[in-house]
């Protein structure tokens, strides 16, 4: 799992387009549906914090997990400029993660868990996940699916330029290992304080990530195995079936209190 360095800086600038409110508002809805309408939430894969702020402001107590110390040190500046700290971010990778103690609800979006490129350690965070849920508690994530990745953004090529900075994002789909890996070149301005000077500098970065493309019967499946029930998947923002062209889609799962060995 690679974590976000040079990309942190400019990630929130970049991802101005994706609409953070209805995801937060689809999100909320499926944790009411199923019993967290309120209490402790853990997100895995936080980021910069976008969505652990809007579910904080829709009134659960918010634990932000995240292996990258520059995306969790921009979610703490934001926090500085709400003049706000009732948010604990944890640097911890979603693999390993511990809590202090159990939560009403785990959940995690933007494909964080695509991130996860081993079954076994798949499987690994679905048991963590199930581990930390109160008697009943709700595991909520979304993912990006094969047909994403094999028809929509492998071997494609995606630019942007901005006065504040720029990105090329190169992708590669392998279709027999189901890995798709992100080279990422980002060019950030450099603030200068020298006003006579009218050049314009800009820092460069490297970046390559790696997500794998996961079958909906394939996480099923490893859910079942982590001791997790009542799965229902849906193609996301809506309650449908996903179907044979569906970009990203919503696992929903609940702790099996039921059985008496927590792993």
């Amino acid at each position: 799992m690679k974590e976000y360095t040079g990309f942190a800086a400019v990630y929130d600038m970049f991802m101005d387009n994706v609409p953070y409110d209805k995801w937060a508002k689809y999100l909320q809805k499926l944790l009411k549906e199923n019993g967290a309408k309120d209490g402790i939430v853990c997100e895995l894969g936080c980021g910069t914090g976008k969505m652990t702020r809007r579910l904080r402001d829709m009134g659960y107590d918010m634990i932000g997990v995240d292996i990258s110390q520059d995306m969790l040190r921009i979610a703490m500046e934001h926090e500085a400029a709400l003049a706000k700290s009732d948010i604990l971010y944890l640097n911890q990778d979603m693999r390993e993660f511990e809590l202090f103690g159990t939560v009403k609800a785990v959940v995690s979006v933007c494909d964080s868990m695509n991130y996860i490129t081993e079954k076994e350690d798949l499987l690994k965070t679905f048991k963590l996940a199930k581990n930390y849920l109160d008697p009943g508690g709700v595991f909520i994530f979304d993912m990006n699916t094969p047909y994403y990745y094999k028809k929509k953004l492998g071997e494609q090529t995606i630019c942007e330029n901005r006065d504040e900075g720029s990105f090329i994002w190169e992708n590669y789909y392998d279709p027999d290992t189901k890995i798709n890996e992100f080279d990422m070149t980002i060019y950030i301005r450099r603030n200068s304080d020298d006003k006579k000077n009218d050049s314009v500098c800009y820092d460069r970065f490297e970046e390559t990530h790696f997500q794998r493309a996961y079958t909906v019967s394939e996480v099923k499946s490893l859910l079942k195995k982590a001791g997790l029930k009542d799965i229902k998947v849906y193609k996301a923002f809506t309650k449908e079936a996903p179907d044979t062209v569906t970009e990203r889609v919503y696992f929903v799962s609940k702790e099996d209190f039921s059985k008496l060995d927590r792993q």
